[in-house]
């Protein structure tokens, strides 16, 4: 059974920083795209951030390139996402997701609806 679990949001000030984890187990990752998401109230769930896990190859929504860093401790089956930057739209329940296909294409990495597995989320809010 693949458990996702979050750990890390919280209340930051604008411009401030945040690293959010996901602890992964349950199943060897080894050809998984992992991913993040985020959902603001009344807004359907998007894409932030994915890599995948064999090679670390990492894929960003424009909204954060440059901002927000993804990456992984295989060693310890955990998914980091470094948020610096941040801004009040930022603002979202943050959630850890996996996909099982080893074919998923870069492009693909965004769609929510690929990924098989979800942790329960985080709470990131970000005050003007």
């Amino acid at each position: 059974q693949v458990q996702l679990v979050e750990s890390g949001g919280g209340l930051v000030q604008a411009g401030g920083s945040l690293s959010l984890s996901c602890a992964a187990s349950g199943r060897t990752f080894s050809n998984y795209v992992m991913g993040w998401f985020r959902q603001a109230p009344g807004k359907e769930r998007e894409f932030v951030a994915a890599i995948r896990w064999n090679s670390g190859y990492t894929n960003y929504a424009d909204s954060v390139r440059g901002r927000f860093t993804f990456s992984r401790d295989t060693a310890k089956n955990t998914l980091y996402l470094q948020m610096n930057s941040l801004k009040p739209e930022d603002t979202a329940v943050y959630y850890c997701a996996g996909d099982r296909n080893p074919f998923t294409t870069a492009q693909a990495m965004g769609n929510r609806l690929r990924y098989d597995y979800w942790g329960q989320g985080t709470q990131v809010t970000v005050s003007s």
